[in-house]
């Protein structure tokens, strides 16, 4: 069985979670910021990967 966490996500998918524009979220993978990989020519992110990003996000906005 599988994890709900371990499930890929496209860049749209994690626009949604980030609150972010999916060319950003693209940016953000591009740029080693966001834990991502390639499958073909599109983006994959693992579900837990990107809530550990957004937790971490958020930590740094409150310190902010």
């Amino acid at each position: 069985m599988v994890d709900k966490d371990d499930v890929l996500l496209n860049s749209r998918e994690v626009a949604l979670l980030l609150d972010l524009s999916p060319d950003s979220v693209n940016e953000l993978a591009r740029r080693d910021l966001l834990p991502a990989f390639k499958r073909g020519r599109r983006w994959r992110f693992r579900r837990r990967d990107v809530l550990s990003f957004k937790r971490q996000q958020c930590g740094v906005d409150a310190a902010a």
